[in-house]
């Protein structure tokens, strides 16, 4: 028998699968519209998860829901990034004032822990019913709307009917999985190790914040401050490499940190928080569409991207803002729905597609000499610094600098045949598929 069978029937404009930032971000809008929304988060706020490091173009996201000072009094202000390569001597930093926009120049490190529960409350402080501990077992969707059952952990059954559904369930990907949609990234194939440090040594001043990107041999490294003195650090490598590994998680962290002598000398004295070491697999996908009728997929729902340029947190808020605009069009004006999820559709690939261009690149030698020796001919620099600050949807004139900065790389790619060819197949073997990870649900080994 079906436990929700029974179930009373609850209605509600918009149910949003998912209380992390898309869909309490969201929830927030949409409740200001004055619609009647419901979301359903699986777990209890506050609840672990990573993506600690902001960017800048997050903070007028922050301030339009009201909840910057919130942000301000947890974070750890971040005024750059730093590169350190094997290759070089220097430690190359840029800030986010050399941007071309020069009106974004900071953002903050935050325990997403705090910062997700600030938005899931700010959800329900705005007139949303938030609901932790609700496990949504099924969608089905009719053209009125959608009948949604869930349980929650007291075993109860719930069930809502819904005249528009937002899957925000990030990597749970509620409705890529339903629809066969989600697809595996060709590009990139990845996997992470992660933990959170006691002790490790950071800069100074205005230094002290800085996300730094750590190169070695199977990937890279992210350095990320935390306001209440713990850094988080996590290597994020081909999944062969974590295939390889032969001993206790732990342990095997603690050998691919020692594969970078810079970040182990950052670490000499320090001590992992808790003894707890993170895994995970399967980084990068997409899924075939993000809308549909009476449904929007936001943020990691609908696309994930490896995140060396820290693009999570704010391509996913800024989803909520746009997905609340195709709601508003689909319950108000059926007329302009169509036309919203047509331009809704082609927003939502732009800012994975402009990242990813450089993520697909990163590792490599000539892209690896433009961030260590970076130059501004024809505003290239600047225009970079604001792809990293995160100004992809705004009207900064930045996409002929970038396409200028695209045809110097292939032209110093093409100057150095040798180079390339050997990163390019260095490359191509490593995203090979390898079969299921170990750890590719996120698990803690202690």
């Amino acid at each position: 028998m079906n436990p929700t069978a029974s179930a009373p029937i609850e209605n509600c404009d918009v149910l949003i699968i998912g209380g992390g930032p898309a869909g309490a971000t969201a929830a927030a809008l949409l409740a200001r519209q004055g619609r009647q929304v419901v979301v359903l988060e699986k777990a209890h706020h506050p609840r672990f998860h990573i993506g600690e490091s902001l960017l800048p173009a997050n903070v007028a996201l922050f301030d339009k829901l009201g909840v910057r000072d919130q942000i301000e009094r947890i974070g750890m202000p971040k005024w750059g990034v730093e590169f350190v390569s094997p290759d070089h001597d220097h430690v190359a930093r840029l800030e986010f004032a050399e941007a071309w926009d020069k009106t974004m120049p900071y953002a903050w490190q935050v325990r997403r822990s705090e910062m997700d529960e600030i938005l899931f409350r700010n959800a329900a402080a705005q007139g949303a019913t938030t609901i932790e501990g609700a496990r949504v077992r099924d969608v089905q969707f009719d053209t009125d709307g959608a009948t949604v059952q869930a349980t929650l952990d007291d075993g109860a059954a719930r069930t809502w009917r819904a005249r528009f559904v937002i899957d925000a369930s990030g990597r749970d990907t509620f409705l890529g999985n339903k629809f066969k949609a989600k697809q595996k990234n060709p590009r990139h194939n990845s996997a992470a190790l992660f933990g959170h440090f006691a002790n490790a040594r950071r800069g100074e001043g205005k230094l002290e914040g800085n996300i730094t990107i750590f190169w070695f041999e199977h990937g890279w490294f992210w350095y990320i401050p935390l306001a209440d003195g713990t850094t988080s650090v996590g290597a994020v490598c081909w999944p062969h490499y974590l295939k390889s590994r032969t001993k206790p998680l732990a342990d095997f962290f603690a050998d691919t940190i020692a594969l970078c002598p810079e970040l182990g000398e950052r670490l000499k004295d320090a001590t992992l928080v808790d003894d707890a070491v993170y895994a995970t697999g399967n980084y990068a996908y997409t899924s075939t569409h993000c809308s549909g009728e009476r449904y929007l997929m936001l943020g990691d729902a609908f696309s994930f991207i490896d995140p060396v340029f820290s693009s999570g947190v704010y391509l996913a808020m800024h989803s909520a803002f746009e997905g609340a605009e195709v709601v508003a069009a689909t319950l108000d004006q059926p007329q302009r729905a169509v036309a919203a999820r047509r331009r809704f559709e082609r927003y939502m690939r732009k800012g994975p597609r402009e990242f990813s261009w450089f993520i697909f690149r990163v590792t490599n030698p000539t892209m690896r000499e433009f961030f260590m020796y970076p130059q501004n001919p024809l505003r290239v620099k600047e225009a970079l610094m604001s792809l990293l600050a995160g100004d992809v949807h705004g009207k900064t004139p930045i996409w002929g600098s970038l396409r200028v900065l695209k045809g110097i790389y292939y032209a110093v790619s093409a100057g150095h045949p040798r180079r390339t060819w050997d990163a390019w197949r260095r490359r191509h073997r490593n995203i090979r598929e390898l079969g299921p990870l170990a750890g590719e649900n996120i698990q803690e080994v202690k």
